[in-house]
């Protein structure tokens, strides 16, 4: 096991709610409203891959699931990045395991600007950390990465992406994530269960999927 983007932000959000996703998933309860924005967030991610005209997607999945195929979209994305593809989606990227995918890849003249997708009216700071975990991975990989951007919702369908230049603040996240990622990929291989009390972690800056069990087990 590793860590990938959503791991590290689900791991610093409470390290139970990381190990819970890697040992009891079965704990898991999304609330309807949840996972309506979920799948409105990836509705507007896959429109969002056609802002800059022409693209790749790096996606595969493995035989008969919805799963992700790691080793396949890296390899895809190794070879787009051979083939100097302008504009690359799904870029995915691995170091020491730890892995992200970009949501988009956009090639310039002395390497690739980043994008991050974020289904939302106005920027937050999670969403930097986001892009800034994407940041260390591509860095650690060697890419040469010049601009960060956090796409937002736009006002309107004439102007429905509206790109945040995040660069320096999502950069300055390096060493951060460089100081919190290996106890993350430790501990989610712990076979006890972190013993942490419910509290403000359980909904900011998202809400749980594990309060029930949580609250539950206090209570018991």
């Amino acid at each position: 096991m590793a860590i990938t983007k959503t791991d590290f932000m689900r791991g610093m959000q409470c390290p139970k709610m990381l190990w819970l996703d890697k040992h009891r998933p079965d704990l898991k309860v999304i609330p309807p409203e949840i996972q309506a924005k979920l799948d409105a967030g990836n509705d507007f991610g896959d429109l969002a891959m056609g802002m800059f005209g022409p693209f790749e997607e790096m996606t595969v999945y493995r035989p008969g699931t919805h799963v992700p195929d790691k080793k396949a979209m890296i390899a895809n994305t190794l070879d787009a990045i051979g083939r100097g593809v302008k504009v690359i989606c799904e870029a995915a990227f691995s170091n020491y395991n730890n892995y992200c995918a970009v949501d988009i890849l956009r090639r310039t003249e002395t390497g690739y600007d980043m994008y991050e997708v974020k289904n939302a009216p106005e920027l937050q700071e999670q969403f930097v950390r986001d892009a800034g975990f994407q940041y260390y991975i591509l860095k650690r990989c060697k890419l040469p990465v010049g601009k960060i951007f956090i796409v937002l919702h736009g006002q309107d369908g004439d102007s429905p992406f509206l790109p945040v230049d995040v660069t320096d603040r999502a950069k300055k996240y390096y060493s951060w994530i460089n100081d919190h990622i290996w106890d993350l990929n430790r501990m989610q291989k712990e076979p006890a269960e972190p013993d942490i009390t419910p509290g403000d972690q359980c909904s900011e800056p998202y809400a749980c999927w594990y309060c029930g069990y949580c609250r539950g087990a206090e209570e018991g």
